[in-house]
């Protein structure tokens, strides 16, 4: 029987970033319109957590009843380490998706219907990520779907929600958020390639190979300091989200220099932070343009 603590570290906590900092962001973005609306910001960052939260739990079980995660280097899973029984963890991955299906149902009452068919296809791509007969997420299209649904669905969406409308300077921020996002899988699926080639897990990481990934990582964090600089025009405060470079640079110190297993961790904790300061620095320069 899991413990609380056990539960929490397999909910993932260090992944939370990933859905702080796009509600950041958006917020931020929308505030830059004159539309920020603090309980849709409050609402959005709900859904955000559930779905990162659900997602995490729905990994678990579906990897772990397929026994992908039984020779596993990295943090805890709660089916793979026979912890949980599989049925507990998917009760508790649909129960944070129904969370955020409340949540996103109330902004869709209160902003556009056609935000329900965003949150369906949201709750969709976290399931079958690694869930279903052909998991996506086994065929090397996980980082886009971080990208999309992490990146430019939840930075536009939270603009949307709150402004009812988007602009060039959110989905120039939603890209940096999503590359971001997209970095941290990228360092999580280096530190996997030998356990997931030995399971039949195709990710990215492995169709592509050590080295190449270890460039994608790289180019990942590069992309966020890159939309940086293209927000100057809008506002000269966008330049404080340079602060998140040194972070983002030590984020990438052990891919660059080569290591592996373990090793990596550190990669993933340091690209989901570098994220989170940029976001905050984003979100603060765009509310103030």
């Amino acid at each position: 029987m899991a413990t609380v603590a056990q539960w929490i570290e397999g909910a993932r906590p260090r992944t939370l970033p990933n859905a702080i900092a796009p509600v950041l962001v958006g917020t931020g973005a929308a505030a830059a319109l004159g539309g920020a609306v603090w309980w849709k910001a409050v609402l959005a960052l709900v859904v955000s957590l559930a779905l990162i939260v659900g997602v995490n739990f729905a990994n678990d079980y579906s990897d772990g009843i397929r026994g992908t995660d039984d020779d596993r280097v990295g943090p805890l899973r709660l089916v793979g380490s026979k912890l949980a029984e599989p049925s507990a963890v998917k009760f508790a991955a649909g129960a944070c998706f129904s969370i955020a299906a409340v949540a996103g149902l109330v902004l869709a009452v209160t902003t556009a219907w056609w935000l329900v068919l965003i949150g369906a296809l949201c709750i969709a791509g976290a399931w079958f990520y690694t869930g279903g007969p052909k998991p996506y997420g086994y065929s090397g299209f996980g980082e886009v779907a971080v990208f999309v649904f992490f990146g430019l669905v939840a930075v536009l969406g939270t603009q949307y929600v709150q402004a009812e409308t988007v602009d060039w300077a959110g989905l120039v921020a939603a890209i940096g958020i999503g590359s971001f996002s997209s970095a941290v899988l990228v360092a999580n699926n280096l530190r996997d390639i030998p356990s997931d080639t030995e399971s039949g897990k195709h990710t990215l990481a492995v169709r592509l190979g050590d080295s190449r990934t270890r460039i994608l990582h790289l180019a990942a964090l590069t992309v966020p300091f890159v939309a940086t600089l293209a927000l100057v025009p809008r506002t000269p405060w966008a330049l404080i989200g340079l602060l998140a470079l040194p972070l983002a640079a030590r984020a990438n110190a052990p891919v660059r220099s080569g290591e592996h297993g373990l090793a990596l961790i550190p990669a993933l904790r340091d690209s989901g932070l570098a994220m989170l300061i940029w976001g905050a620095a984003t979100a603060v320069a765009l509310s103030v343009a």
